[in-house]
């Protein structure tokens, strides 16, 4: 009797226990359903609450994947990310002996700003209806 094995007819059929051959992953991401385009939409502007991050994030991974989603998180962006900026700014300011409070405060006060308009703009998202933030530059197409 020979140990030699002979090739089987299919890649498949390695016998009992083997594992089936790897066949890989799409290469593009499916769509998002409408609920899933609406739900990270809404994500991208309760995001706000913490600054840009979350809203970029959104922005570049879900872009493509949906329209409601890329509009959405594409004006969360524009308007978290001038503040946030301004915020760290006048964090960073804050440190400065004598004078520091007054940016303190104006760090709270941005912060407060942000958070109200994001948590407005989100429950509107989620609602459907597209939102459009008062002051935003609008500088990210």
């Amino acid at each position: 009797m020979s140990n030699i094995r002979q090739n089987s007819p299919h890649p498949d059929d390695r016998g009992p226990g083997a594992r089936p051959a790897y066949q890989g992953a799409p290469a593009n991401a499916l769509p998002l359903t409408a609920s899933e385009d609406r739900q990270w939409a809404t994500m991208a502007h309760f995001g706000g609450i913490l600054g840009f991050i979350p809203s970029m994030i959104i922005f570049l991974v879900f872009r493509d994947r949906g329209p409601f989603t890329a509009q959405e998180s594409k004006e969360a962006l524009n308007f978290t990310l001038p503040p946030t900026i301004i915020a760290l700014v006048a964090w960073l300011l804050s440190f400065i002996p004598g004078i520091g409070w007054v940016f303190a405060i104006l760090n709270a006060l941005l912060w407060v700003a942000i958070a109200v308009s994001s948590v407005v703009a989100g429950i509107e998202v989620n609602r459907g209806r597209p939102y459009r933030y008062r002051l935003n530059m609008r500088r990210i197409q």
